[in-house]
């Protein structure tokens, strides 16, 4: 028995040498070694994924690792097949992917519609948004939705909620297309007479021309002009007893007027004395003059003014200016002293938070950015950005409403300026740039169109991918439905005029 507690002994003392605890010394080294490595695999996986995402890649030609590019696609409508360098990537739009730093020709296709094709020169470590592209059907029969005798003047709301046609200028009396459903709904508008002045004066002949819409789609800007005198309407389509004659009620004589915010009793109007003012219909007050000498102004929000006139100390100079709501006095940007017949010209935007003023005198375009100044500030939140010569001198300058985009335009001639990437592109409407083409005008963002001719036609900001829809009245309005299905635009038929529109996304 002795013999057998013995060899028990030896079997339990060896097993205790075999796995001896570790001391606590060596449990520590062991614990930091186990840390660091998982801390450093963290690392570099972390690291690789913000290689990635930057857009490095081992590019196989040369053996290195090279930081390329990421491209976001999107389409409308969307599940379009996305070529790259002629080959196709596995993902349809909306996709994202990347290439490597260079020139790419990207294509955009799906059955039924028109390719969508752009070479672009794309940089390292840069993202490249193609998410705007609007696909054209091939087949693009045209439907008559509404008719009429004759056609004077339309007009569309901001956001494609509705059109206003005008028949007659002699007549106040309107038709309000509502284009929210395919079935479309026509509420016809007729100005009371007592709301606008002689109207029962024998021998006086009235005109009424359609001006603007406020941004909230209610109210619509008129001017009535009655034998040689001139008033200013607000006409409420929903009310259309509601509708207010301005210059009745402030008794005072007004050259233009802009709205401001929805309620369609707030506007800037230029008077008679070029100065600009503040009215407000609702209170029937009009502010002291907030800016003097101007020839010409624009609103841009509700309460960013930007203005062309003359400096009030020496008349033979010209000015472009600013003022916000709120500012003792408005801020001179630039003083020129070109010839009178020289162009000038001026428009504000945001882009990412930041303001945008462009300035056009003749064929120089500058381009400013920054802060816009305070009351009590001068000029310097707003330093250089960019400046370009156009081919010619230019007539007129606009951002598109996101503020990405810059348009120049003089007659058959324009250009666009991309803010993001600082890239000017030239383009013509028509291939004689002598001819005489109306002002372009923004169908979305990114999407300019176009009447000259006779034609609608729709092209991308930078001329790119030009589709001609249909044929139409010139000097009518065209525009898109809100949920983009249906392209509006007036025609001629061959009992007279119609609505027309013909279908962008197939069904």
């Amino acid at each position: 028995m002795q013999g057998f507690d013995q060899k028990m002994y030896a079997t339990w003392y060896n097993y205790k040498q075999m796995y001896r605890r570790p001391s606590k010394k060596k449990e520590l080294i062991k614990r930091i070694a186990v840390y660091t490595a998982m801390t450093f695999s963290v690392l570099v996986i972390v690291t690789g994924l913000v290689f990635v995402t930057l857009g490095y890649r081992f590019d196989t030609d040369n053996g290195r690792v090279e930081q390329g590019a990421l491209l976001q696609f999107e389409t409308i409508p969307s599940g379009a097949t996305i070529e790259i360098d002629g080959t196709a990537i596995s993902a349809r739009t909306p996709a994202k992917s990347s290439v490597m730093a260079g020139t790419h020709k990207f294509v955009m296709w799906r059955d039924g519609y028109e390719t969508w094709q752009k070479t672009l020169d794309i940089k390292a470590g840069t993202l490249t948004w193609l998410n705007y592209t609007r696909l054209v059907p091939k087949n693009r029969p045209v439907a008559s939705v509404a008719q009429y005798t004759s056609i004077q003047a339309s007009l569309a709301t901001v956001d494609g909620h509705s059109i206003l046609v005008q028949q007659d200028a002699a007549v106040p009396t309107f038709q309000l297309v509502n284009l929210q459903s395919d079935d479309i709904k026509t509420t016809t508008l007729t100005i009371p007479a007592v709301l606008y002045s002689e109207a029962s004066t024998a021998g006086v002949v009235h005109t009424f021309r359609v001006d603007q819409w406020d941004t909230g789609g209610r109210y619509v800007l008129l001017q009535h002009t009655y034998g040689n005198k001139k008033e200013w309407l607000v006409l409420d389509t929903t009310d259309i007893g509601a509708t207010k004659n301005i210059t009745k009620l402030l008794n005072f004589d007004i050259t233009s007027a802009k709205f401001s915010g929805t309620s369609g009793n707030i506007l800037y109007v230029l008077g008679a004395g070029n100065d600009i003012r503040k009215i407000d219909l609702a209170a029937g007050t009009i502010s002291r003059p907030l800016v003097t000498n101007v020839t010409s102004f624009e609103l841009f929000e509700t309460n960013v003014i930007t203005y062309v006139g003359t400096d009030p100390a020496d008349p033979t100079k010209r000015v472009v200016g600013l003022y916000r709501e709120g500012d003792s006095s408005p801020h001179v940007i630039r003083t020129v002293t070109s010839a009178a017949d020289v162009p000038l010209g001026i428009s504000t935007s945001r882009y990412f938070n930041q303001a945008y003023v462009a300035i056009t005198e003749g064929n120089k375009v500058s381009i400013i950015n920054g802060s816009y100044p305070s009351s009590s500030s001068d000029n310097s939140s707003l330093v250089p950005f960019d400046t370009f010569n156009f081919v010619t001198a230019v007539s007129r300058v606009s951002f598109s409403a996101s503020g990405d985009y810059l348009l120049v335009q003089s007659g058959a001639n324009f250009a666009s300026y991309d803010i993001e990437h600082k890239k000017v592109t030239t383009s013509v409407v028509a291939s004689d740039v002598t001819a005489t083409v109306a002002p372009l005008k923004w169908l979305d963002d990114n999407y300019i169109w176009s009447d000259y001719g006779g034609d609608v036609t729709i092209r991308e900001y930078d001329g790119a991918n030009n589709n001609t829809i249909n044929k139409v009245v010139t000097g009518q309005d065209v525009v898109l439905s809100q949920n983009d299905r249906y392209l509006y635009s007036i025609g001629k038929n061959a009992t007279g005029y119609q609505l027309q529109r013909v279908r962008m996304i197939l069904p």
